[in-house]
């Protein structure tokens, strides 16, 4: 399920796995078809056609094809049993989990941008509940969605009361290793949370370790463009990618993002820094049917054969 679906009705906190030392650690098996040279992650439905209903039997199909993360919305919506199933067998894999949304927490009717006590109160117990299921799935990255403009007050207050209920939520999630990265979104104007260099400029006033960007490319090729600027500028807040090719929200080489140069800045760039990134596959699928599973293999093939 995209993030477009969750955003009009959740606050969106979601997870990733916990960045090993070596920045390359992680790799597919070398039985695995594919030898991807980053992280990438789909989420659960993206190969139904090709593995089958059942989550694990996924989670292998992924695994064989070396794509060695998971990104899973709706994760917290999940049985305890089963979340512990799929954690054993991501483990087992060698897999890192991505990104889950809480099934309650701010929106457009509570945005942090408002200050108000109420609204601070459900992101801050959305933490809390979020905490329990990153330690249940091996969980680091939890992604924050802060709500809508509150257009009756000046932006720069509204960025203070944003920067005043992160710092909050940073406390909850630091002294367990968890990282709230925040996703600027295009999905509607009313956001308020809308580029990178905006995120940025949060993060540094935040000033937490547990505050960081998510940067997805989709979003942000509609909103800014200029992405490897853009992403060379705020580098150093970035702790997670998504992908999805615009227009349409598909798979790389549908639309008009190079994805082959992003993947390899990207990669010679946390080669150098023996960095990490989880990359997000937050994208449908161009075809249906067993052959577009196919193709979008084929796709992230293609894009991953970058020169290094």
């Amino acid at each position: 399920m995209l993030r477009r679906n969750f955003v009009k009705s959740t606050l969106g906190l979601a997870g990733a796995a916990v960045a090993a030392d070596n920045a390359f650690a992680n790799q597919p098996a070398p039985t695995a078809k594919n030898q991807f040279k980053l992280k990438y992650a789909p989420h659960f439905g993206m190969f139904q056609n090709k593995a089958g209903k059942g989550v694990i039997d996924q989670l292998k199909f992924m695994a064989d094809n070396g794509f060695m993360g998971l990104e899973d919305n709706g994760m917290m919506g999940r049985p305890v049993q089963e979340q512990e199933a799929i954690a054993k067998e991501m483990t087992r894999l060698g897999m890192e989990m991505g990104v889950f949304v809480v099934d309650k927490g701010g929106n457009g009717a509570n945005t942090l941008a408002a200050g108000k006590q109420e609204y601070i109160d459900i992101f801050l117990n959305g933490c809390k509940k979020a905490v329990e299921v990153a330690k249940r799935v091996n969980a680091k990255w939890m992604t924050v969605v802060p709500g809508d403009f509150e257009r009756n007050l000046p932006i720069g207050v509204q960025t203070g009361h944003v920067i005043d209920a992160l710092r909050r939520g940073a406390e909850i999630l630091e002294p367990h290793g968890l990282v709230m990265v925040l996703e600027p979104l295009s999905d509607s104007p009313n956001l308020f949370l809308r580029t990178s260099e905006q995120t940025y400029e949060i993060c540094r006033g935040v000033n937490s370790k547990s505050c960081k960007i998510l940067y997805d490319i989709y979003h942000m090729q509609k909103n800014e463009g200029r992405l490897i600027y853009n992403i060379d500028k705020t580098w150093s807040e970035i702790d997670y990618f998504q992908i999805g090719d615009e227009p349409g929200r598909k798979e790389p080489t549908t639309g008009e993002i190079n994805y082959k140069n992003i993947f390899k800045y990207i990669y010679d760039r946390s080669k150098k820094e023996n960095k990490s990134f989880i990359m997000g596959m937050e994208h449908g699928n161009s075809q249906t049917g067993a052959e577009g599973e196919d193709a979008l293999i084929k796709a992230y093939v293609e894009s991953d054969a970058f020169k290094v």
